[in-house]
């Protein structure tokens, strides 16, 4: 069996995430969308909202497990018996970092290798950062990620608000 890994932070899931997600379930026997717990960060949602988010989002998908981690990846990854890693390159300027983490993994465990997909040219300016953003300014959010995303983040923010 092909396992592979698409980790992020997913916060929130984006359409370009879930683009990269139905593409590589297509390659793969199955794919662990993996939720990164980043206790440096301060994220918007917890890493059981993201995992929940995650699995009501991608329910169609019948060849992937949503799961979360924290620590090195490539220990993750051995952990799941995953060879190998997809990673999202939106633009150039994403080549340099993702080359970069892709052979310090490999150094790290030869058995675990990168493969890189391009996002969709329709999702290729899109990140969790700028939805956040947006959205925390109460703007539109709709074509950035789904309806049910759309209202959590909302409440978030709202919530937030008092």
């Amino acid at each position: 069996m092909k396992r592979a890994i698409y980790p992020g932070s997913f916060d929130p899931v984006t359409y370009g995430h879930i683009d990269i997600i139905e593409r590589a379930a297509d390659i793969f026997d199955e794919l662990i969308v993996a939720v990164l717990n980043n206790k440096a960060k301060s994220p918007l949602f917890s890493i059981d909202e993201r995992v929940n988010i995650l699995s009501e989002v991608l329910k169609d998908i019948h060849n992937i497990r949503i799961l979360s981690y924290e620590g090195l990846l490539v220990d993750f990854a051995s952990e799941c018996d995953a060879h190998v890693i997809v990673r999202g390159l939106r633009a150039v300027t994403d080549f340099e970092y993702e080359l970069q983490l892709a052979q310090t993994n490999n150094v790290l465990n030869r058995s675990v290798d990168t493969l890189f997909l391009t996002t969709s040219l329709e999702y290729a300016y899109l990140s969790s950062s700028t939805v956040r953003e947006v959205a925390s300014y109460g703007g539109d959010i709709s074509k950035f990620v789904p309806e049910y995303v759309q209202k959590l983040t909302y409440e978030k923010y709202n919530a937030a608000r008092g």
